[in-house]
């Protein structure tokens, strides 16, 4: 087997053990409620509540096999999982996965607006503070990334409420406006996808897609700030480090131009340390995009929870949430691991080394 595809293969298969003990762990917290509590939450609101019968307890207890030992429990509701069948939520009247499948366009989405501005900008600043160490852009970035990096995101979304919506009305949460919503309804605007943006140029509405992307500016600034600065400190140190090294020095001597330098040579160098940064960051805001959509009141995924919490806990809703989460972000950096060894063979070899 060609040394790649073991890599590919190992690395699913610690996905694979990883997504099994994470959520043995979920599933346990679970177990630690009585089983005549969690029979009660598969009946739905005003369908006896209080007045329950035991009988009734007791035949929900039998049908989903809570009575029965962890494992056995754990086995049975894996194999749901597995089936597709995440139960269904009360509250949401919905099944657990179509009601995530359904919202996850729009979390996608900001996730992908988020990593594109992060990414890009965060390479180009910190290399370029990098490269001339101590000059007035090194001196600038290093500013505002510690800026960055000392800001939790929740702080600066209020900063970001308080001064752009409160104070200049210059932006607003949500995915878009009251008004522009209303003319979308009544103008048959079509929805392909659920990603507001992609929808509106396959509707032809670049006026729309404008609207889009400006209420998509702060939810993309709060989710990017911290990861820019951690990117950007990272390449900066790493072309400090080469900025020195042989290879750029014969460069220069061969009469290469300083900007070939900068954007062709050292560039290739640092892309390889930084994958793993931008695989941390880009696990980062799966994590956390969910925190900022509540903020912004952006009906993403984080929406699942969020309904599910409002009058009584929603079991199914609250783990198959938990579940999703987790396999988004497994999903997420298994991709980014294969890139990275597809870019930088020496991570492959430590890794089949191990």
């Amino acid at each position: 087997m060609p040394p790649f595809l073991q890599f590919v293969v190992r690395r699913l298969f610690y996905a694979l053990v990883s997504l099994v003990v994470i959520t043995m762990v979920l599933y346990a917290g679970v177990m630690l409620t009585p089983p005549e509590a969690r029979a009660r939450l598969y009946i739905p609101p005003g369908k006896g509540g209080e007045r329950t019968t035991e009988t009734t307890i007791n035949i929900l207890i039998e049908k989903y096999h809570l009575n029965e030992p962890y494992l056995v429990q754990y086995g049975y509701w894996a194999r749901e999982l597995l089936t597709g069948k995440w139960g269904y939520s009360p509250t949401l009247r919905a099944d657990v996965l179509d009601s995530l499948l359904h919202r996850t366009p729009a979390t996608l989405e900001l996730a992908f607006f988020s990593l594109i501005l992060l990414i890009p900008l965060g390479l180009a600043n910190g290399l370029k503070a990098g490269w001339r160490p101590g000059g007035l852009s090194d001196g600038a970035f290093r500013s505002l990334a510690f800026l960055g990096t000392s800001m939790p995101p929740f702080i600066l979304s209020m900063i970001l409420l308080s001064y752009f919506y409160i104070k200049l009305g210059w932006l607003e949460p949500g995915r878009i406006d009251v008004t522009t919503d209303l003319q979308l309804t009544r103008s048959g605007f079509v929805d392909f996808t659920g990603a507001l943006t992609l929808d509106c140029l396959l509707n032809g509405r670049f006026d729309v897609f404008l609207v889009a992307l400006k209420h998509m500016v702060m939810p993309v600034v709060t989710l990017s700030l911290y990861h820019w600065a951690t990117l950007g400190r990272i390449t900066r140190a790493t072309v400090m480090n080469e900025r020195g090294k042989e290879y750029i020095t014969a460069a220069r001597a061969r009469g290469v131009r300083e900007n070939r330098l900068v954007w062709h040579h050292a560039l290739r160098a640092i892309l390889a340390p930084s994958l793993t940064t931008m695989a941390l960051s880009a696990a980062s805001i799966v994590t956390g995009i969910f925190v900022v959509e509540i903020i912004f009141g952006r009906t993403g995924v984080s929406e699942v929870i969020i309904i599910s919490m409002r009058s009584y806990p929603d079991a199914p809703a609250a783990l198959g949430f938990a579940v999703y989460s987790v396999l988004m972000v497994l999903g997420l950096m298994f991709i980014l691991d294969v890139v990275q060894a597809a870019l930088d063979p020496r991570v492959r070899e430590e890794v089949l080394k191990a």
